[in-house]
């Protein structure tokens, strides 16, 4: 039996709809190559592992299984087609440089709307919900 990735895919429209209903419904949303527990990919890694410093509570959405129709939807919402990429509050933030960018300066806490209270005070492993995409 061949294994066809493009037949466990979801077409255009779909991942224009799961994007969109991602951004709306999540305060802080990462749309990423694997998931939190599994990143894919490099960057995706160092993105969950930089917003689960501050928040433990990110939905991720699994990008790989139609990669392309991601990317289109997007860029749609963003004018970026690249991933990983973060929204909160259904606002673009961007990728993991921008992440590490808003790190380095200190920003990154109040970009995602944490809690400094309880940073650290929770024993999350970084994985938070994946939105139900």
């Amino acid at each position: 039996m061949t294994f066809d990735p493009a037949s466990q895919g979801i077409d255009a429209e779909a991942a224009h709809q799961r994007t969109a209903d991602a951004i709306a419904d999540n305060e802080v949303v990462l749309f990423m190559k694997g998931t939190a527990r599994m990143p894919q990919c490099g960057y995706s890694k160092r993105a969950i592992g930089l917003i689960s410093q501050y928040r433990g509570d990110v939905a991720t959405v699994d990008t790989l299984k139609n990669l392309d129709a991601f990317r289109e939807a997007l860029e749609a919402e963003s004018g970026w087609e690249t991933i990983p990429q973060t929204f909160v509050d259904g606002e673009f933030v961007g990728g993991s440089d921008i992440l590490a960018e808003l790190e380095e300066r200190g920003e990154l806490a109040e970009t995602l709307n944490a809690d400094t209270d309880a940073v650290g005070s929770d024993s999350t492993d970084g994985a938070g919900p994946e939105a139900p995409f």
